[in-house]
């Protein structure tokens, strides 16, 4: 089976590289389709996987419209020599589009209730829809849930076990305490509106930080001289190796807040968009959903002067791991077996159990 992929974010490619792993070690076939952002290109190359990129893409909601015309056409003409079975997205209308002229299913992923945008320019093209079982918005005809956060796709126990030798390349002794900080960029279809941390917040954040552990800061934007020395000095593939090791999260990214979770690190997310997947890890106690500098500091504080606080939230994790399946084993399973593992979800979603 030959499976066209469209990579729109980074984290995109982390969702799909372990399926792809271990489908093409099957005899399956994958071309990625990547849209430069960020690190996309960087990532893509370090899973050696073929790929093709779509350019840069649309900011804004005008521009992205205006650009679907000339994306959906660049990925026909890579379908048309490509020739896949099957389209694999997090919700790409792209993908969409395209597995629909050429009457090939496409499944996609999505976790994200607030990206209605999004939703209604790729779900009525799309066969099904996977997403998490806390998704908390109105389901669609097409659309399942799985017992999992797509986070665990990639940082599973399964897949992935931290490298310490991390913490000699960013510049830390063996048990020193440091704080991971992220900046998003706010050019999503669903950040149209919202706003995060003004920059007089940051450097606030920063000089309190600094005071009691090491600080570093993760960015989608480019950092200015007061802000660049605490940047990570890091690969972008390493920046999970990095997370694991720290002692808190702070930031305006929702992946990345459950991407700590995922990894037993205490989270605190600084956005006004929520999320289902995000609602249970605060609800877990593993993740703080704050507005305001006060309140994030208080909350930072309270976990960097907390002795016990790496222990409490490993256990966590531990009970997270045990509770929840894992999604890349379903996935592999779900897309080999398709369509005939749609008709066994819809009849009998605790099948799902067997892929813990």
């Amino acid at each position: 089976m030959k499976i066209l992929i469209d990579i729109g974010h980074p984290a995109h490619i982390h969702y799909f590289k372990n399926l792809a792993h271990i489908l093409e070690h099957k005899g399956h076939q994958f071309l990625f389709v990547v849209r430069e952002r960020d690190s996309t290109i960087e990532l893509i190359k370090s899973t050696g996987f073929d790929y093709i990129s779509r350019g840069k893409g649309g900011h804004g909601i005008i521009q992205k419209l205006l650009m679907i015309p000339k994306i959906d056409r660049f990925i026909f003409k890579v379908a048309q020599k490509f020739k896949p079975d099957m389209f694999l997205s997090f919700s790409s209308p792209y993908a969409a589009h395209i597995s629909s002229i050429l009457r090939k299913p496409h499944i996609t992923l999505d976790d994200t209730e607030h990206a209605k945008f999004g939703h209604w320019l790729c779900r009525p093209f799309s066969d099904i829809v996977l997403s998490p079982s806390c998704y908390n918005d109105k389901l669609w005809s097409n659309q399942l849930t799985f017992d999992s956060f797509m986070e665990l796709c990639y940082l599973h126990p399964n897949y992935f076990q931290p490298d310490r030798s991390v913490l000699e390349r960013i510049g830390l002794k063996e048990d020193e305490k440091y704080c991971i900080l992220r900046f998003v960029s706010w050019d999503a279809n669903h950040d149209v509106g919202q706003k995060g941390l003004s920059y007089q917040d940051k450097i606030e954040l920063v000089n309190i930080l600094s005071k009691v552990c090491r600080l570093f800061i993760s960015s989608e934007e480019k950092l200015d001289d007061r802000l660049k020395k605490y940047q990570l000095p890091i690969h972008p593939s390493d920046l999970h190796n990095a997370l694991a090791f720290s002692s808190l999260y702070i930031g305006e990214g929702g992946t990345t807040a459950s991407e700590a979770v995922a990894l037993g690190v205490p989270a605190i997310y600084i956005n006004s968009l929520r999320a289902g997947y995000l609602d249970e890890e605060e609800q877990r106690g593993m993740l703080f959903q704050l507005r305001t500098t006060d309140e994030i500091k208080t909350c930072a504080l309270k976990i960097l002067n907390d002795k016990n606080s790496k222990n409490n939230f490993l256990e966590k994790q531990e009970k997270l791991l045990n509770d929840k399946i894992d999604p890349t084993a379903f996935l592999v399973w779900f897309i080999e077996n398709y369509p005939e593992s749609k008709r066994i979800m819809k009849e009998n979603p605790d099948y799902q159990y067997r892929f813990k």
